[in-house]
């Protein structure tokens, strides 16, 4: 394995940049809102989070919740002619602030960075923090491995990182999704190009390249404290080729959820469970039938709250850009009656969703005019009622420039982060949602 992307040990970068300022939220033409039926939670309170200072050129964010509360924040930071910077700080929302500056995971010439394909982390119950990144594997653009380290003290100090995967192909390997899989072990599924015989062609909505083997497949496995491989394990052997996967946590363990590919193109939003010993063979979440030569690059996302689920994603089924969501009660085991969300030329997808005891959160982008938009929709679970629909901020930048949003909702506040461009340079701004229920 050659890797050659460097750990610091007990590095902590110092401030160079003043705490982003944050973008005003607007009030422009809103997307159709369904209408509203019961008893309505007051509106939220859109207000600044004001995010750790990152460097200029900081892009690429990851959100995600820990079992003791608090939110990791990740991005990647690209300046020209200087190594990529994989970085991270902690949100404690008791104490109200961050509780370090930037706090480097990796750094490294080497580094795999794209719009649609970010690095994620995650931590386990028995206080360790995982996080995975991108390495080039060869010189064809889109050759590229996952690569997984984890710390044991809050990110001081990284193992020195391991692949998922040993096929030894300079395939494309990403699209991660990772969870907690009992205490100390760490779930992880990625899409594998091992079986596609040459690095794939690529982000920009492709097929598979002249001369490939096969389709690139979805797998997963398990590793534990040492960052030892198990239960290794092949989901799906053709899936869409650069689309995001996503899981949550059900009551019934871990529902991950992709984007399929059928022979005759069609590629519809599948869901798989994992019950303790194998994943479920994966079922659509809605039949769409999105015939579709290409890959989006816009995959779905899912949240969950005990047996309650949602899933949010893009589709062009019935001929134009569309957000559909679809909830289940029984953990992913059937889902209801898909809703539009929204739909129009306008319409960017890039979803995010979360889900609390209380309601149900879905964020989505808009384009229109050359602006873009970013919207935020509270429903009940059953996404049956509409709590509230509100343009969260106006973005700076446009098409993949600005990447894909991020949502985490935590004490019933939801948080969102996202990338603005201004003048080429891309940094990272955010916002809470306070109240609403």
């Amino acid at each position: 394995m050659n890797i050659q992307t460097l750990l610091p040990h007990a590095f902590r970068a110092s401030c160079l940049a003043a705490a982003l300022a944050i973008a005003g939220c607007g009030g422009a033409d809103s997307p159709p809102a369904p209408a509203v039926e019961g008893d309505v939670a007051a509106p939220s309170r859109i207000e600044d989070w004001p995010l750790p200072p990152t460097l200029p050129g900081s892009a690429s964010p990851s959100l995600a919740a820990t079992p003791d509360d608090k939110l990791l924040l990740g991005w990647i930071n690209s300046q020209k002619g200087r190594r990529h910077i994989f970085q991270f700080s902690t949100w404690a929302p008791d104490w109200g602030r961050w509780m370090h500056a930037m706090t480097t995971i990796a750094v490294g010439n080497s580094m795999f960075v794209n719009w649609a394909d970010i690095p994620h982390m995650a931590a386990t119950p028995d206080g360790a923090l995982w996080a995975h990144w991108l390495q080039k594997s060869g010189d064809a653009p889109y050759a590229y491995d996952v690569v997984l380290t984890r710390s044991r003290d809050g990110g001081a100090n990284w193992a020195a990182p391991v692949m998922p995967h040993d096929d030894g192909t300079r395939t494309e390997h990403g699209f991660v999704s990772m969870w907690a899989q009992g205490d100390g072990a760490l779930g992880l599924a990625w899409l594998d190009g091992r079986e596609t015989g040459n690095a794939h062609g690529g982000h920009e909505g492709h097929d598979s390249p002249e001369g490939a083997q096969g389709a690139m497949t979805l797998r997963a496995a398990v590793f534990d404290a040492t960052l030892q491989r198990s239960a290794d394990a092949v989901i799906d052997a053709r899936v869409c080729d650069c689309c995001q996967t996503a899981v949550a946590q059900t009551a019934k363990g871990p529902l991950l959820v992709y984007r399929g590919r059928s022979e005759d193109e069609v590629r519809d939003i599948l869901a798989t469970r994992h019950d303790g010993s194998a994943w479920s063979t994966p079922r659509p979440v809605h039949a769409d039938g999105w015939t579709m030569p290409a890959c989006p690059v816009n995959g779905p996302d899912v949240a969950a709250a005990g047996n309650a689920v949602v899933v949010a994603w893009y589709t062009e089924a019935d001929g134009e850009p569309e957000v559909r969501l679809a909830a289940s009660s029984d953990a992913g085991d059937a889902f209801a009656a898909v809703v539009t969300l929204d739909r129009g030329q306008p319409v960017l997808g890039r979803v995010a969703v979360a889900l609390d005891a209380r309601q149900a959160w879905v964020l989505w982008m808009r384009e229109e005019g050359g602006r873009q938009s970013l919207w935020l929709s509270r429903r009940s679970h059953d996404l049956a009622t509409e709590h509230e629909r509100v343009e969260v901020a106006k973005v700076a930048g446009e098409g993949r420039g600005t990447g894909f949003p991020q949502l985490a909702v935590m004490g019933g506040v939801a948080h969102v982060v996202w990338t603005d461009v201004v003048a080429g340079q891309p940094n990272l701004k955010g916002v809470r949602l306070v109240g609403g229920g």
